[in-house]
């Protein structure tokens, strides 16, 4: 019964991390702050749920975006390389998420691994318009690392903020 409640347990915060990534998402507002929001949110995802959640939430983000609009359809062609980017930097937190400082690590080679397959793909698999591949270069390199190192942070500060609580009620 306890493994029932901890799936439960983690498939209701997926749910409601994804509820909120899709939010940041649908608000419409300038690429240079979605993008490091999503990426935020991804990270923060791997740190609370762990590896699959932030996966699942990495994979899906990109189809509802091009689904509802705010991906703009040129760039169909791109979601099956943002999909894989996004999965490859949560599983490379993932992996490396024993301590704060592994976790800086595992955000700048999964920012950096993100940014190759999906300006990679930008540069040399797919033909896409101009402003639409500029897109998917470097933009996705500052946003995956701002985003990835805001999330470690906040959640390094949230969890010295419990911890700190936890010694001043044991006293």
């Amino acid at each position: 019964m306890k493994n029932s409640k901890l799936t439960t347990q983690i498939l209701t915060r997926t749910a409601m991390l994804l509820a909120l990534t899709l939010a940041f998402q649908a608000l419409g507002l300038p690429t240079v702050i979605t993008g490091p929001m999503v990426n935020f949110m991804l990270v923060l995802s791997v740190i609370l749920v762990g590896t699959g959640g932030g996966v699942f939430i990495g994979t899906i983000t990109p189809w509802i975006a091009l689904l509802v609009g705010i991906l703009p359809a040129p760039l169909a062609p791109a979601v099956p390389f943002i999909m894989a980017g996004n999965a490859i930097l949560c599983l490379t937190v993932g992996v490396l998420s024993q301590s704060t400082a592994m976790r800086v690590l595992g955000v700048i080679l999964g920012s950096l691994l993100k940014f190759a397959v999906i300006g990679g793909a930008a540069s040399y698999v797919l033909t896409l318009p101009a402003p639409m591949a500029q897109m998917l270069t470097f933009p996705q390199l500052t946003n995956a690392l701002l985003g990835g190192l805001l999330a470690v942070s906040m959640a390094s500060a949230i969890q010295w903020a419990v911890s700190a609580g936890n010694h001043s009620a044991a006293k």
